[in-house]
């Protein structure tokens, strides 16, 4: 299932603005141009009200964003409103409350079985806190819609990540909360905006190992970036016996986005998904809710990428070598004076060495993957030296 309607489109920071819905409005259209939206059942996304959005944002923060949207020349910085990243728009509250009711329908209709997996592409805004936008997300729909599972009847939820950019504010909310685990492979804090997700991070008194961060070296592509996936995110999701997964598909990890420093490519990307589905299937039944996320490059890989995963959510997955349609790549040039790939591949092989190989401690990598392998294991009862 697919949950969208072109009001989801509205969740626009203005021209210039590197998170443009350019890249959702592109997708959706690669996505029916190659059949995939035929493999989907469509519905439209409710907006959330305030009740929602107060089960994590508190009830003085929705209300600036309610006056920041009323009046976006007025910064309220002290709620990250009117910020160099996280722009002020007209209908800004509604636009977020949509994007949340997207993801919300979309855990919604996992839980109570009317689909196996559902997805929310304009979804994953997953730096908002809960009384700060941050990292251009304002209400956060992921951390949302985990709390309505737990509301339902959900005893543990998983939460994996795989964004560019730590997953801070899903995160921060449930620290302390045993009930969620939450997993971000991300580029090192180091380098990278938001500057946390360390593997020390592990989660807070009574939840202590709930939280595993997996901080990569500035360069990682395919082959690291799953080297470190599968030496750890299986082990820990299997260890954790979740009834739902939660995932955040961020393509900024990609080598073309503008703001990150990887060098995964579209191959790399749709392994990585492949994976999570696999993961599903393996733990919870196949009871999937996934969420997009950031991307950057809007037109050459963020449609391609969220393609991908849109097929693999509708259990038709599309081989790399497909052809880009020539009417989705004319207009491409048309209105974007852009020449858009050719193929649904970047042309790499997203093979890896598994863990299992041995350890190198003279890479960055291995040392990451490591840290991470010692601080969070053994809080779930795993061996890291396994």
């Amino acid at each position: 299932m697919l949950v969208f309607d072109e009001g989801l489109t509205a969740y626009d920071f203005g021209h210039g603005h590197p998170m443009s819905p350019v890249r959702v409005e592109l997708t959706v259209r690669l996505a029916r141009e190659l059949g995939v939206l035929d493999q989907l059942k469509i519905v439209p996304a409710p907006v959330a009200d305030d009740a929602l959005l107060g089960t994590v944002h508190t009830a003085e923060y929705i209300a600036a964003v309610k006056r920041a949207g009323d009046d976006p020349d007025v910064p309220d910085l002290e709620h990250g409103l009117g910020t160099d990243d996280t722009y002020c728009f007209r209908q800004m509250h509604e636009a977020s409350a949509h994007v949340v009711g997207a993801s919300v329908e979309a855990a919604r209709a996992v839980w109570e079985g009317d689909v196996l997996h559902a997805a929310n592409i304009s979804g994953g805004l997953h730096h908002a806190m809960p009384s700060l936008a941050s990292g251009f997300c304002v209400y956060n729909d992921p951390a949302i819609a985990i709390q309505w599972l737990l509301d339902h009847g959900a005893e543990r939820v998983a939460y994996v990540d795989v964004d560019v950019h730590h997953g801070d504010g899903v995160q921060t909310v449930f620290y302390n909360d045993p009930r969620v685990l939450t997993v971000s492979l991300h580029e090192s804090p180091t380098t990278l905006f938001p500057g946390t997700g360390t593997a020390g991070e592990t989660g807070g008194p009574g939840a202590e190992g709930t939280a595993v961060n997996v901080p990569l070296p500035p360069g990682t592509g395919d082959a690291g970036w799953l080297r470190a996936f599968h030496a750890i995110v299986p082990d820990v999701v299997k260890a954790f016996r979740p009834d739902v997964l939660v995932t955040q598909h961020g393509c900024d990890s990609h080598v073309e986005d503008p703001l990150a420093h990887l060098t995964k490519t579209v191959d790399g990307q749709r392994a990585a998904y492949s994976a999570l589905h696999d993961l599903a299937h393996e733990v919870c039944g196949g009871k999937w809710v996934a969420t997009g996320g950031g991307g950057y490059a809007v037109v050459d890989v963020v449609p391609r990428a969220w393609t991908h995963l849109l097929a693999i959510v509708a259990g038709h997955p599309l081989a790399p070598e497909t052809e880009v349609p020539a009417g989705w790549r004319e207009d491409v040039r048309i209105r974007y004076a852009r020449v858009a790939p050719l193929r649904m591949t970047d042309g790499r092989d997203a093979a890896y060495v598994d863990w299992s190989t041995g350890y190198n401690p003279d890479t960055w990598l291995d040392r990451s993957i490591k840290a991470t392998r010692d601080a969070s294991f053994p809080l779930l009862g795993l061996d890291p030296s396994y």
